[in-house]
């Protein structure tokens, strides 16, 4: 685990930003499998998984959600920080090997 610093609401500022880089693996989709529960297979049959509209497995969309939990939690505003809401569309599939970056900005406050 790197350092991590908690910032605070008062210290927070229109545009401050932090952003996570990760690689999707085939042990992250099996391991959100196990975690979720969510065995589709869409995540896990290559054979099925071509017959769909993807062509081919991908991850599952939560788990790339999950990215922005870490990014909060961890980095802005960091430790202790717990979010209460999400909103988000799912532009393209994620696949074993694709890089993500989730990035989050200050973009307003509730003074």
């Amino acid at each position: 685990m790197t350092d991590v610093k908690m910032t605070r609401y008062s210290d927070l500022k229109i545009g401050d930003s932090a952003e996570t880089t990760h690689t999707v693996t085939e042990e992250d989709i099996e391991t959100f499998g196990r975690l979720s529960g969510d065995y589709n297979p869409l995540h896990f049959n290559e054979e099925w998984a071509k017959q769909t509209m993807f062509g081919g497995r991908i991850a599952h969309g939560i788990l790339t959600a999950a990215y922005v939990s870490a990014v909060i939690g961890m980095h802005l505003p960091g430790p202790g920080t717990i979010y209460m809401s999400q909103s988000m569309r799912f532009l393209a599939p994620v696949r074993i090997g694709d890089t993500i970056t989730a990035r989050v900005e200050v973009v307003a406050k509730d003074d």
